[in-house]
This record gives structure tokens, sequence and C-alpha cells, in this order.
């Protein structure tokens, strides 16, 4: 039963949307140090979609200019390549997650609400804690629940035998192994593979659930850990999966956490993400 479950899930990851070659060019734009402004520009052109969130976040209060922009290559250089980076994952995430996922009963919206609050949360930890980490740290934690947009059709299927094996004990991601023979997460990390992502980011998301039991010990794979387990204590985008869930004490001790700076974090968190969540909406089209 898991293998014939396992075939149609795989089927389901080989037709999971690409990233838009649009995007991928940009991405490799701002990969690049010394990419001129007006190649980027010239390639945002190409998509309306982001050109419009460039602008609406270059005039967000987020960044607190004094003056309107309306130029893209002025909008480009005061964002910097880094946020350019976050706004070209988020806006093309957010075309594929801006819908039910039954099967962890997540409305419309509720899991990219979750995934940028995650991203919010794992960026203000990297402050927190003064760690220094990759650049896409915010990549990663927006990607973590991919994999849900894949098993949420099977899990509504079979939610029942998954009640059942997850029971009062069990982790939902453990009765997602159990009943299916995989889980979001390993999924989510297939798709990434994919996609030709950085093995950091894959990583992250393969072990965003118990970082504890990865054979490598990654500082970004434990913060999309507490950041993803915080935003699910705040009841952002819980779903079926419930409350349940606590940081790893295990990572919250490599990582030097303490209660007061979780309480912190979750302020932030909830004062910052609301705006941005508004930010990355996908425009429409011109």
């Amino acid at each position: 039963m898991k293998a014939e479950f396992l075939s149609k899930i795989m089927a389901e990851v080989d037709a999971f949307p690409s990233i838009p070659g649009s995007a991928l060019r940009l991405l490799e734009l701002v990969d690049q140090a010394d990419a001129p402004i007006q190649d980027i520009e010239d390639v945002l052109r190409l998509d309306p979609g982001l050109t419009a969130n460039v602008l609406k976040l270059t005039n967000s209060a987020f960044l607190g200019l004094p003056s309107k922009v309306g130029s893209v290559k002025r909008a480009v250089m005061l964002l910097g390549l880094k946020k350019l980076r976050q706004l070209i994952m988020a806006s093309c995430l957010n075309a594929v997650m801006d819908k039910d996922i039954p099967g962890y009963e997540l409305s419309a919206g509720e899991l990219w609400r979750h995934s940028i609050a995650v991203s919010v949360a794992a960026e203000g930890l990297v402050r927190e804690l003064d760690i220094a980490s990759g650049e896409d740290i915010f990549t990663a934690a927006l990607l973590h629940d991919v994999g849900k947009l894949v098993l949420g059709q099977f899990i509504d299927n079979d939610y029942g035998a998954l009640r059942a094996a997850a029971g009062n004990t069990v982790s939902f991601e453990m009765a997602e192994k159990e009943v299916l023979g995989t889980d979001h997460a390993e999924i989510g990390a297939r798709i990434l593979e994919q996609w030709s992502l950085p093995a950091e980011l894959v990583h992250a998301v393969r072990w965003h659930h118990n970082p504890e039991l990865a054979a490598d010990i990654l500082p970004s794979t434990d913060i999309v850990h507490v950041a993803n387990m915080l935003c699910l204590m705040l009841g952002i985008g819980v779903g079926r999966e419930g409350l349940q869930y606590q940081p790893s004490p295990v990572v919250t001790r490599r990582l030097g956490l303490k209660p007061f700076q979780l309480e912190t974090l979750a302020s932030q968190t909830i004062q910052t993400m609301g705006e941005l969540a508004d930010i990355f909406v996908m425009a429409e089209s011109a």
C-alpha cells in the first residue's frame, strides 16, 4: 500500500510547477555581486506582477523611505540584492501557495501566511542570536512546508488512517510517514532538489521538524525549526496539526536560545508579518 502511495506522490512531485524562467534569470543576476542594475531592470520588466511587488515593498512603511519611488531601477538600488532575492522567491511561491489545502485544513492563503511568518521569525532569530547565516535563510523558511502542497490531497483522502496512526501520542508528520510512506518534509526536499536549489536549503526543509535527527548539524536548519515551531505555537497556520508543537530542547540548547528571546521574537513576528504578507501578495499582471 505504501509503495502505491509513494508512486502516486512522486508522480505529483514530478509534475509540480517549476520556478518561472524570468525569476530564475533574476536569481542568477542577483547572485552576481557585479551584475549591472540595467540587466536586472530589463528582466524585471518582463514580469509586471513582480515589478509591482518590487515597487510595493520599496514604498512600504517596512522600509520607511521619506519619499515615494516610481523607478524600477531606483527601487532595485534601494532594496539591495538580498531583499530583491527574497522578493523574487516570495512572489514565485505565492502563485502556488495561495490555495486551499484540505488535507491539512488550511484555507486559501493560510499556508502562505504561515510561510511568511516563519521567514520573518527566522530572520529575527539570526539577528537576535547574532548568528552568521547564509543569505538563503529567508528562502529556506519560506519553502519549509512546500511539500504540503503535494501531500494535501493524499492526506485528505486518507485522513481517517492518519488520525488513527497519530492517536494522541504520535506527531502528525510521523503519522504521514506511517500511512503514506513519506512526509511533507521529505517531499518538500524532493521539490527543492528538482528545482536545483542549494543543498543547505534542501537540508533545512528536509529536517525542519526534527533537526536533531539529521546527520549534519546546520545552524540554518535549527533556525528554521525554531521559527516554524514558534509560529505554530502562535497559532499561525496550524490546521489539522493542532497546537502540540514545541521547539526541540536539543536545538534550543545548541543555539543558546533563552525563553525571553523567544518571547521577544514572538512579539516582533506578529508585528511584522502582517505587513509583509500584504506586500508579497502577487500583483495582477497588466
